[in-house]
Order: C-alpha cells, then sequence, then structure tokens
C-alpha cells in the first residue's frame, strides 16, 4: 500500500477526514493517539509501510514484514460509556475478518478479544486505545495489523497473501461505520458470526489474575466473554484467551 491507495480506499468508503501515511514509523497507533489528542476529526487515518515499535495488547510487540503488512489506525469519537470500549474492539475485528473474507476469499475468524485467525493461525490483530475526559469518551484509537505475508521470526503467524489492498480497505471501512452506526447489537451480531472462539474450551484470565477454565459461552452487551466453567458462568472483561484442545479418551 501507498498514500494513494490508501486516499482512493478513504474517498470510496465517503471518508472526508485527513489521511496519513509513512512509509517507516514507531507505531501508527502512536501517530494516530496524538493526531486525535491534538483535535483530528473522527475517521482520519494513519497508515505506514513499516512499523520500528510496532505494538499489540497488555504491552506485546508486534512485528511487520516490512511492506508486507496492513498496518492501519482510525480515530474514532464513538457515542459509548467507558466501560463498553470493549465493542470497538470487536467492530473493528469482525469488520476485518469480514472484508478479507470477502476481498481474499479466505474464511477469516476473530478470537476474542482482537486476533484475526484464518484456519487458527493468527494474521492479524486490533489494538484499541482510547483517553477519557472524565466519565466520557474522547476518543478512540482502533490500530489494525493484517499480515499479507508473516514475518519469519513469529511463530503461529500466516497472511492472507496477494490481495487489493485498495479493496480491502475500502470494504473494511464501510463495514466499519455501518457497524458502529448500528450500534451494539449489531456490533455484537457480527462478531459472533464470525467468532472462532465461541462454542471452544478456553483457558481465560480475569483481570485479578484467575485462570478460568471451561467453554466460551457467549459475549455481553459489553462485549465480554462469557465462560461457562464447572463453577457456573464467569464473565471476563479483560485479559486473554487461549483455546484449548480437549483429550476425550
Amino acid at each position: 500500500m501507498d498514500r494513494g491507495t490508501l486516499e482512493r480506499a478513504a474517498a470510496a468508503a465517503g471518508i472526508t477526514a485527513p489521511v496519513r501515511w509513512d512509509d517507516v514509523t514507531t507505531s501508527t497507533n502512536e501517530t494516530a493517539m496524538r493526531l486525535a489528542s491534538e483535535g483530528a476529526p473522527a475517521w482520519t487515518l494513519v497508515a505506514a509501510g513499516h512499523q520500528t515499535r510496532g505494538r499489540g495488547r497488555a504491552g506485546r510487540t508486534w512485528t511487520d514484514r516490512s511492506g508486507r503488512a496492513l498496518l492501519l489506525s482510525v480515530v474514532l469519537r464513538p457515542a459509548f460509556d467507558p466501560e463498553r470500549l470493549g465493542l470497538v474492539s470487536l467492530a473493528v475485528g469482525a469488520a476485518m475478518a469480514d472484508a478479507v473474507s470477502r476481498v481474499a476469499g479466505l474464511d477469516a475468524r476473530c478470537k476474542w478479544p482482537n486476533d484475526l485467525l484464518v484456519d487458527g493461525a493468527k494474521i492479524g490483530g486490533v489494538l484499541a486505545e482510547s483517553e477519557l475526559d472524565g466519565p466520557a469518551v474522547r476518543h478512540v484509537v482502533a490500530g489494525l495489523g493484517v499480515n499479507l505475508e508473516p514475518p519469519d521470526d513469529v511463530a503461529g503467524a500466516a497472511g492472507i497473501g496477494g490481495v487489493d489492498e485498495e479493496t480491502l480497505v475500502t470494504t473494511f471501512l464501510r463495514t466499519l461505520a455501518s457497524l458502529l452506526e448500528g450500534g451494539s447489537h449489531g456490533i455484537l451480531d457480527a462478531w459472533r458470526a464470525r467468532a472462532d472462539t465461541l462454542g471452544r474450551h478456553v483457558e481465560a484470565t480475569t483481570v485479578d489474575g484467575t485462570v478460568v477454565l471451561g467453554v466460551a459461552a457467549d459475549v455481553d452487551a459489553d462485549g465480554a466473554l462469557l465462560v461457562d466453567a464447572d463453577g457456573g458462568r464467569v464473565r471476563v472483561a479483560f485479559g486473554d484467551v487461549a483455546h484449548v484442545a480437549v483429550d476425550h479418551r
């Protein structure tokens, strides 16, 4: 992708907010958060050909193959309460999974809370960061990394291959806008339709460090994962989830 591709995709999706392209950057989310704090309007787009300090959730790093990944951050100003911001990650994940499936012809799925998978291998992820003004959400920056080709040194990574990146980004932006405009029910339904986690045996770690083993049953109205464990249903609002194999012998 390049600046022209990004500008054409934004225009085709009906976006008139600013577009920023960097051949190399530290992190598109870092740039987008700074622009958002300076007053950049909703739907400002920041993209790059390579990140030197790409970030994932919980302080993890995100590694890309230079020029062979979609690295995009979107400034959003959703009318959500802070406790419902998990819905943004679900909306972004569902929108990109749908776009990859339609444009690349792959069955892209969502692993709660923020991973994108094809055939169980990770092709991408979402990092949503927010800034609050008291009880109100000032802005959210939703960052996406999607591998066209996976980096050599990341175990379990996969890519979506050669695709029309302009069409992919246009499709993603149109779908995301529709989901956010439609509200929480539409977001949850779209994510459920693309979910790889629901119905699986999982190991979930809650915010206080408790490890929960059970079956991922659903997501609630705020986007938290509901796990049916031996002691009853457990709500996991934040944390990590691993899909685990079950020995039926």
